[in-house]
């Protein structure tokens, strides 16, 4: 019995594990480096999992940091370097994406489609409104809602949750389910119409809904995130934090990167010389990954 009743503690004790559905929410894995200058396209540049969607022509420099809420060691710092405009169908936003299988407790394509809270901690030398958007592939649908950073420079944690999407189910596969974004500014032709509260087909129109602010407009315009958390329910619960270790594996099914950390030697393959011009070999690899990889060499001696 006392165990029953102690068990209502468990979401502010910080068990009840698996709950959260972000891969790398606490900022922990940067394998690409932990900061990136000069950046004006969009892509992955420093913290696994955690996209930059750069339309506009300005520049921003990509930060892991340590500046960061109690509980969290390290932040993504997104800093305007050279302020810049931006096209009306353009926007600047960090994207984070969600494999399909990971997505099956959600129960979408059901009358049973569960909702679900996104949380996260930020900070902007901006205050003003922000808009944050779930994408879903399937059925190219979407929901998206606006919260406001009341204080500049001032780590607030916000929580928004949405209803569940009882026509369109999630592939059960290694695809894209989700695309989260949180935008930082956006186009004349975005977000004209208001928040969608219910999952409505994409256009531009209902993209970045809300969004006041630009940060690619101002000079030296800081934007911080950290602690994201995606859950099934209606509340946001303390964040579930992960080991380094469990983080990065997790990371490392969709990038690894031989040369990340400690020694420039790395130990690459095993082989076997087969003609004068070739040889074969095996690399090894830390996890399944979601799919067949492609290399990239950044440099070489030999």
């Amino acid at each position: 019995a006392r165990e029953l009743a102690n068990l209502g503690n468990a979401y502010s004790d910080g068990a009840l594990s698996n709950r959260n559905l972000i891969i790398n929410g606490a900022m922990q894995v940067a394998q690409r480096g932990t900061g990136a200058a000069g950046v004006n396209s969009t892509g992955y540049y420093t913290l696994d999992r955690f996209r930059v969607r750069h339309d506009t022509s300005s520049t921003s420099t990509l930060e892991k940091v340590s500046d960061a809420p109690d509980g969290f060691g390290s932040s993504f710092k997104l800093t305007t370097t050279t302020a810049g405009s931006i096209g009306a169908n353009q926007s600047l936003r960090i994207d984070h994406m969600i494999e399909s299988s990971d997505l099956q407790r959600l129960k979408f394509g059901t009358s049973n489609a569960e909702t679900f809270t996104v949380s996260f901690w930020v900070k902007s030398s901006i205050a003003g409104n922000y808009s944050f958007n779930v994408y879903q592939y399937v059925g190219g649908n979407q929901v998206n809602d606006t919260y406001t950073i009341n204080s500049a420079n001032t780590w607030e944690h916000k929580s928004i949750t949405f209803i569940g999407n009882t026509v369109n189910a999630n592939a059960d596969d290694n695809s894209r389910g989700f695309e989260l974004g949180w935008f930082m500014a956006s186009g004349s032709n975005m977000g004209t119409t208001s928040q969608l509260t219910t999952w409505t087909a994409y256009s531009a129109a209902n993209y970045g809904a809300g969004q006041d602010v630009d940060i690619s407009g101002t000079l030296n315009a800081t934007f911080y995130l950290t602690g994201v958390q995606l859950e099934v329910g209606d509340t946001a619960t303390p964040f579930e934090h992960r080991s380094y270790g469990d983080e990065l594996a997790r990371c490392q099914r969709y990038f690894w990167s031989l040369n990340s950390g400690g020694s420039s030697y790395k130990y690459l393959a095993q082989g076997a010389n087969y003609t004068n011009a070739q040889c074969y070999s095996h690399i090894p690899f830390p996890t399944d990954m979601r799919a067949v990889p492609s290399l990239a060499v950044s440099s070489q001696t030999d």
